[in-house]
Order: structure tokens, then sequence, then C-alpha cells
């Protein structure tokens, strides 16, 4: 009788959170499909609040990208059990694209409890693949979490796939981060890492060898590579909302859009698409800071928890500021969440995102919201009636929005009206997100805005692909990919 090999897998497991697995994992997905492999990502357990909507529900933003990265459609398969987190509390969960419930913060050893699914997706996924590329979450030296791991070493274990320790030395201490997992690591976990590599490195990389050969020696796992920073991942969507605050450039005499940044911020790719044009300077401000003054627009982006984020956002006195800017004639721009905060009221009476409750919004469109438990996620085709413009967009929110402003709804979505506008149209909200990412209606858009034409930045969606293509071709140059290929056929 012929045994079957399992299907090549190699996971990416970092030293703490945002040290790059997810464009790393995106770069080699690049870099292995353009071999003609079949790659798909897998991410067993992601926490964010940047979603995706596939055909069968939500995914993590970052496995979106590493499915693209794939040339492949992205499927829920690729992300299991994603937490939304709605508090300091508890997190919102998504099980297989769909909604499944609450997970208390001092519940989260109830993880282990998903590990079925988990392995039930990646075993349909692994189906017909050439090469699964994992990626794990936070740092395996949580061990206080080990016990019911399914997100790093107890996936690895539960499927025996190798995996490389990734660190990061931008932010420093990367030979303690590496050494110190190694030792708190115990003997079997510590097995299935064959390896590590060091991410976003400036400098002369050969002023580190002695460092490689110290870590080498400390942990007895061999370098896979010293990657150096890649300068065009700001081409690329971010999953970590930390990432926002990094300072966007300051473009003299360029159109000035204010983001106040709030503890539920979701979905803030939908702003991706306006770093690249020239005519548009991007501030995204943080708590104790006023919104300047000078803004052409403010954006409310998505949110998942509206009534703590409006809760917060007048705290921050920013309902003031944002009244202020729109006493000087200033536009408002409301998505998702964003939108609903700019209605009359926002109600949550069955305490969807949180404590049952109500609020007044900032009154600035005549609606009025109510969440309720059917969520809506879904891709569309969009139409902008005042440009002609059209593009894709996607939903994913609870609850719905009416009152006499929608009568001036911005978009049209098969057929029917989407969003609210005011009489004046200098306040527009809608549950669109990445509706931005259609070049013609954010150029129509913005230049009416600024009231003149603007110069033409790139276009989003061919640049995102050929950052895709330079993240593969940086990989590489700077990973032993043969290597790390070899490692992934290992798998036993």
């Amino acid at each position: 009788m012929c045994s079957s090999r399992p299907t090549p897998a190699l996971m990416l497991l970092g030293t703490g959170s945002n040290v790059g697995k997810s464009l790393l994992v995106a770069g080699l997905c690049r870099l292995f499909a353009d071999r003609g492999l079949k790659v798909r990502p897998f991410k067993p357990q992601n926490m964010s609040n940047n979603a995706a909507a596939t055909a069968q529900g939500e995914i993590g933003r970052a496995q979106a990208l590493q499915a693209r990265a794939a040339r492949i459609v992205p499927d829920v398969d690729m992300n299991p059990v994603l937490l939304k987190p709605e508090s300091e509390r508890g997190s919102q969960i998504i099980l297989q694209g769909r909604v499944a419930g609450h997970l208390a913060s001092g519940d989260f050893s109830r993880r282990g409890d998903f590990m079925p699914k988990v392995l039930e997706s990646f075993a349909r996924l692994s189906d017909g693949a050439d090469l699964i590329l994992v990626e794990g979450a936070g740092s395996p030296a949580e061990t206080n979490l080990r016990a019911r791991d399914i997100a790093n070493l107890g996936f690895a274990r539960a499927t025996g796939v190798p995996a490389v320790l990734i660190g990061d030395i931008d932010r420093g201490g990367v030979i303690a981060s590496l050494i110190g997992t190694h030792a708190v690591l115990d003997a079997d976990d510590r097995a299935m890492i064959r390896g590590f590599a060091i991410n976003r490195f400036r400098g002369d990389v050969g002023l580190f060898t002695p460092a490689l050969d110290t870590i080498a020696k400390a942990t007895g796992w061999p370098s896979f590579g010293v990657v150096p920073w890649f300068a065009d991942a700001v081409r690329l969507p971010a999953e970590d909302g930390l990432d926002l605050m990094q300072g966007a450039p300051v473009r003299a005499g360029a159109l000035k859009i204010v983001v106040p940044v709030l503890p539920g911020i979701a979905n803030f790719d939908d702003l991706d698409p306006l770093k690249l044009e020239p005519g548009v300077e991007l501030v995204f401000v943080g708590p104790g800071t006023p919104l300047p003054g000078d803004a052409a627009l403010v954006i409310l982006p998505g949110s998942k928890t509206t009534l703590r984020d409006l809760a917060r956002l007048r705290e921050e006195g920013w309902d003031i500021d944002i009244i202020a800017h729109r006493r000087r004639g200033g536009h408002v721009l409301g998505l998702c969440g964003g939108y609903q905060m700019l209605g009359t009221v926002v109600r949550d009476p069955l305490g969807l995102e949180g404590p049952a409750g109500s609020a007044p919004g900032l009154g600035l469109l005549d609606i009025e919201t109510e969440l309720t438990p059917d969520k809506t996620v879904r891709e569309v085709a969009v139409e902008h009636p005042g440009s002609g413009a059209i593009g894709r967009a996607y939903e994913i929110h609870l609850g719905a929005s009416d009152g006499p402003d929608r009568a001036r709804a911005p978009f049209r979505v098969e057929g029917r009206p989407e969003g609210a506008r005011s009489a004046d149209g200098r306040v527009v909200g809608t549950y669109l997100h990445g509706v931005l990412t259609s070049d013609p209606l954010r150029r129509a858009w913005l230049e009416n805005l600024a009231g003149k034409p603007l110069a033409a930045g790139e276009a989003y969606e061919p640049a995102v692909e050929a950052a895709l293509d330079r993240l593969a071709e940086h990989l590489e140059r700077h990973l032993d990919t043969a290597a790390l290929l070899e490692l992934a056929r290992s798998r036993s």
C-alpha cells in the first residue's frame, strides 16, 4: 500500500507581533506562485479589525492580500479563526467566515476549542496545493497561552509543519528576542523551529554577520537570511493599526485629509489609495491632539465598536473640532461605523458591540442607525452617479441606517441607492469599503473636493501588483528560498 505524503508546508513565526510575518508570507506567495507552484496562504487564527469580504464570509485583510499575491481567489479557509476586538475585555469570533459568538479575554484558553475547525480548513486548503505558507500570530514565546494554542507551535505540532522564526531588527533587541524565544520553549516545541531570519534590516548587512553566528551558536538554528528594509511596503495594505501612526509625507499645498484614529478603527486600508495621490496630504491624528484646522476633509473610518468610539471621539474633543470644521465649510466623509456616527442617533439594543444602549450621533446627517444581529458581508459593484465612475467595493457591517438624507445617496449598488448625503453635499456617509480603490471614482471625488484638477497619482491596483512583484524579487535576493522550499517539502 502506498501512502501519500502530506502537502509541503512552511510556517513563519515571529518573536512578537508586527515583525513583518504577513508581508514575508505575501512575498513568498508571489515568488513561489511565479515559479509555477499552486501556493495557498493560511493563518490559523488572526486578531484584527481589518477584515476582507470573500464569497463565503470574512477573513483577515492580510490573508486576502496573500491570496492576491498567490494569484488566487481568497477563501475563508485561509483564515478559519478571526477574532475582532470589541474592547479590552473581549472579541467577536468569526469562525470560517461567519459570526460565531463572543470570546471574553478571561476565556482566551477557549481558543483551543477551535482547533478542529482550524485543521478542517487546513485540510481543505491543502487538497490540490503544491505549497501552503502558514503565518503564525503574536509570538510562540507566550508560554502562558501555550496549553490551548492554535496559532503558533500548537498548530505546527498538530500538523507536522516545520517553522522559521522571524526577528525584527528595526525595533531593537533582535538577538535577545530570538535567543530568548529559544530559551523559553520546551524541547518538543523548539524542535519544530528549523531556523531563523532577520527582517527590516537597515545598513550594511556585513556588520551583522557576527550576530548571526551568535544566534546560531546559542540556538542551533541556521540563518535563512537577512531581509533589508522594504520601502515599498507602504504601497501594500497594512494589517496593524499601529502602522497608521508612522507618519505620512508632508506635501506643501496639497489637499489635506485628516483621519482621527479611534480605538476600534476597522478596515483602515480604505485609506491606502489616498497615500499614493501626490495632491493629497493624509494626516492621522492620535489621542491628545486636536484635528488640524486647515483640513479640507475629515474622514471618520470604519469602527468595530461604534458606540464606544463615538464616546471616545467626544472625550478627545474631536466632535467639537469636526463641527467647527463643518461650520467653516469643510467636508466630512464617514465610512461604515464612521457613517453611523454622523447621524442623529446610534442604537445597539441587543449589545452586539458592547453594553446595550444608544447615543446621539454628531447630527451631521439626518439618518438614524440601529444595530441588528444580521451581518452584511458581501462584495458589490458600485457606481458614482455624480461622475459616472464605476468600481468594486465590499460591505462588512451590522445594522442599517435610514432617514431623509438617504434620498441623496452618493452611490448606487446593484441599482439601489447606497449611503447618505447632506443637502449641501458637504457631508457624505456610506457603508462601502474599498470604494476609493477605483481610480476614476477616487480622482473625480478628489477633484470635486479640491475644486480644481489635481496631479494624477498612481493607478492603485497596478501599484499593488508592482509592489508585490518587487517584494518577491527582494526576498529572492535576500533569503535562501531554495532552502525554505526544501524545508517545506521535508514535512512529515
